[in-house]
């Protein structure tokens, strides 16, 4: 038998054939697809998606931010205890040191030292806000105003140690949770020489893009909160909110009460809608007033029901809080927590009240006395915590938060 059958020829051939045909068919299809490419021009490529998360507010500046910001998603709020050592010099280091921290971070750059540099990357419109309260002022040897120091004892107290008082604090928000954490804990390592922590509150908003800028926030009560705000960047909002007092170290600064009020959903689980509704003043599906249509209708206090009686009740925490007294007014800017329950509940709920204003004795004060007398909303709320503060007003690039005190 031969060394080379004949067929092996015609094999290798057919296969030959078959691989040049292959060939040929793969630049057709290539050619086809030119073709296609040429008669059908490319799609437009998607533009990059803007991101909240690289948006900044800008930290230097003649006031703080954080007060009239936009607000965030969530915060945090940290009162911290000074240890008995330090004194005037050493607060100045230390306002020092978290200043150039917070300026830093809320640009999206690492403090100095950031142990993990990348969580700083992604400033999500970042604000850090200091306050003081009486002690430090004392220390830093400035004059204290007068409305700096614990409220009045109220009737519907329940305060905890645990959520009250503090020297300094630092309060830290943003539009991601992450965000916080990071800031926070770049700024807590920096206090570690110079105060201990005392209470930390952690609270929360609507998730960032989840409802339109400017949408009145709700509490856990389902409430609107805050519709009677005065507007940032306003006449009205200055008058309201910011020490004007060329000369003292809280010129363009403000006060800051900060109440965390416990509220008792279990109870109100088994109020119905227009007992609810009764206790607040407002309508819960759109927050406007009983004798309204949208929101930010004026009430009319003065209307009545067929029967005679007020359709917005008197002990209705709406008509306790209004005022007919213009000074009698605040910025609430707050935020709503909920922890896991104790003993049988469901869960531990409530909001971190806020309340800014140019003094507390003449603004705040008056307001909470009227809602410590007669106010139904109180069947299902206990204040748990109260604090005061003073903000000192911003600084300059090189300046540092407190130096109109302290430097």
């Amino acid at each position: 038998m031969s060394r080379h059958d004949p067929n092996d020829g015609r094999a290798r051939l057919s296969r030959r054939q078959l691989l040049l045909g292959g060939a040929v068919a793969g630049v057709g299809a290539v050619a086809a697809a030119g073709a296609d490419r040429i008669l059908d021009p490319p799609a437009a490529v998607a533009a990059p998606e803007e991101l909240n998360g690289t948006q900044t507010i800008a930290f230097h500046g003649s006031r703080q931010a954080g007060v009239d910001t936009p607000v965030q998603a969530h915060a945090a709020y940290f009162g911290l205890t000074l240890r008995p050592e330090v004194d005037r010099a050493a607060l100045a280091r230390l306002m020092r040191i978290l200043t150039d921290d917070a300026a830093r971070l809320t640009q999206g750059e690492p403090a100095l030292a950031d142990s993990e540099p990348e969580l700083a990357l992604v400033p999500a419109r970042l604000t850090v806000t200091f306050g003081y309260g009486p002690e430090f002022v004392r220390r830093a040897g400035g004059p204290t105003p007068a409305w700096l120091a614990p409220l009045p004892a109220f009737t519907i107290d329940r305060l905890e140690p645990a959520w009250s008082g503090g020297d300094l604090l630092v309060h830290v928000a943003a539009d991601d949770p992450i965000t916080v954490a990071h800031a926070s804990r770049m700024l807590l390592k920096d206090t570690r020489s110079f105060a201990e922590l005392a209470w930390t509150q952690i609270g929360f908003r609507r998730a960032y893009g989840s409802e339109a800028h400017g949408v009145t926030m709700r509490n856990l009560f389902g409430q609107v909160d805050g519709t009677v705000n005065p507007t940032p960047e306003t006449t009205d909002f200055d008058r309201v909110v910011w020490i004007d007092a060329p000369g003292s170290w809280l010129h363009n600064g403000t006060s800051l009460v900060i109440r965390r009020i416990s509220l008792n959903l279990e109870t109100w689980d088994r109020l119905d809608r227009s007992g609810r509704e009764q206790s607040v003043g407002r309508t819960l599906a759109n927050g406007a007033p009983l004798t309204g249509v949208n929101e930010r209708d004026e009430p009319d206090f003065a209307a009545t029901t067929p029967l005679g009686f007020p359709v917005i009740a008197d002990f209705s925490h709406l008509r306790r809080a209004r005022s007919d007294d213009p000074d009698e007014r605040i910025f609430r800017r707050s935020y709503n927590y909920d922890l896991a329950g104790t003993g049988g509940a469901i869960s531990d709920s409530g909001l971190i009240f806020g309340s800014y204003q140019r003094d507390v004795a003449r603004q705040f004060t008056p307001i909470q006395r009227r809602l410590d007398e007669l106010d139904l909303l109180n069947e299902w709320t206990t204040p748990i915590g109260s604090s005061v503060f003073a903000l000192p007003p911003g600084c300059a690039p090189g300046g540092f938060i407190g130096e109109g005190i302290l430097g």
